[in-house]
């Protein structure tokens, strides 16, 4: 593994969310990173290392801090919550997208994108086939290392919002245990940015997919 320069920079998207918050902890306690960079609709917490811009991602406009050495991507939502396909899609793909177009442009040459199990452009299901144009979309863009993780459900403890489908599939994996086989099985966030951590600070180039499997391996200590 490669060691970051002193002035290394992450930009963290979705800083607020389960997955994203973890990475925002792991990157201001880690000493390798010199400043996190953490755009988002409200102001957060600050600290000595954190500059939280605050922004509209329905009109990202470049900027000086886009110009960072890597980026970790946990931005995301669900149909329910956005309210329609169109706006879930707006979120999911676009603004992703939108974003790595801005950091690409200002010199980033890394991308860690916290994806899902099944995405797959082509998919009928349209959840995966938005996080599969997602990975489509970045794929194109020819970072210099792009690394897609790819969990399974996701726990995480109480989100702020009640979000039925994950509760049931999290009670259906708690009861049946390891009848799930490990590629289905429910995968928890703090895996999910443990090794989104780890990517940002590898000296890996090209593209590397981390799947569901993977990560239940790492969140178990197992190599």
């Amino acid at each position: 593994m490669q060691t970051p320069a002193p002035n290394f920079t992450l930009l963290i998207l979705g800083a607020t969310g389960l997955v994203g918050s973890q990475s925002l902890k792991l990157a201001l306690c880690d000493s390798r990173i010199s400043r996190v960079i953490a755009p988002t609709r409200r102001p957060i917490a600050t600290h000595p290392k954190l500059f939280n811009p605050v922004v509209d991602f329905e009109h990202l406009t470049a900027a000086d801090w886009w110009a960072v050495d890597t980026a970790v991507c946990a931005l995301g939502t669900t149909i329910n919550l956005a309210g329609s396909k169109k706006a879930f899609r707006k979120v999911d793909a676009g603004y992703v997208l939108t974003s790595a177009r801005l950091l690409r442009d200002a010199g980033c040459a890394r991308f860690v994108l916290n994806s899902s199990l099944g995405a797959d452009e082509r998919s009928r299901n349209f959840y995966l086939k938005v996080k599969g144009q997602a990975e489509a979309g970045l794929m194109s863009m020819n970072f210099e290392a792009l690394t897609l993780v790819r969990p399974s459900l996701l726990d995480g403890g109480p989100r702020p919002e009640r979000r039925y489908g994950e509760e049931i599939g999290l009670w259906l994996a708690r009861h049946l245990g390891r009848l799930i086989p490990a590629k289905y099985r429910p995968v928890q966030t703090s895996a999910v940015a443990a090794v989104m951590h780890e990517a940002v600070l590898s000296d890996r180039q090209g593209l590397y997919l981390i799947e569901s499997d993977e990560l239940q391996h790492y969140s178990t200590g197992k190599s």
